[in-house]
């Protein structure tokens, strides 16, 4: 099983920037996909951003699409997610997340229950 621990997370007001920052460890040859999900309060867990292995393949909700940018350091066994232009509904606990479910030829796993190792998740909280 491979662990995962997110970082990063902090208070920011609405336009400013995150990068968060997930460091798998243990049996990281499991993570054949990666993606970060979030979940704000009475919410359910959504989908943000996922990528392949070597981080060549990106994709993302529609929600962030051009403010989030998903990338992985293989040297550093960490995944990131760069936020801009962060807005109140952006406001969630952010979760890293790894799967054994490869990337199809059009995309990578994109829903809650395809992923099966979990980080604790890391707050962010924007304030207009």
């Amino acid at each position: 099983q491979v662990q995962l621990l997110e970082s990063g997370g902090r208070w920011v007001q609405a336009g400013g920037s995150l990068r968060l920052s997930c460091e798998a460890s243990g049996r990281t040859s499991d993570a054949y996909a990666m993606a970060w999900f979030r979940q704000a309060p009475g919410k359910e867990r959504e989908f943000v951003a996922t990528t392949n292995w070597v981080g060549s393949r990106t994709y993302y909700a529609d929600s962030v699409k051009g403010r989030c940018t998903i990338s992985r350091d293989i040297a550093k066994n960490t995944l990131y997610l760069r936020m801009n232009s962060l807005q109140p509904e952006d406001t969630a606990v952010y979760y890293c997340a790894a799967t054994k479910i490869p990337c199809s030829l059009n995309a990578c796993p994109s829903g809650v229950g395809e992923y099966d190792a979990w980080g604790q998740g890391t707050q962010v909280t924007v304030s207009s």
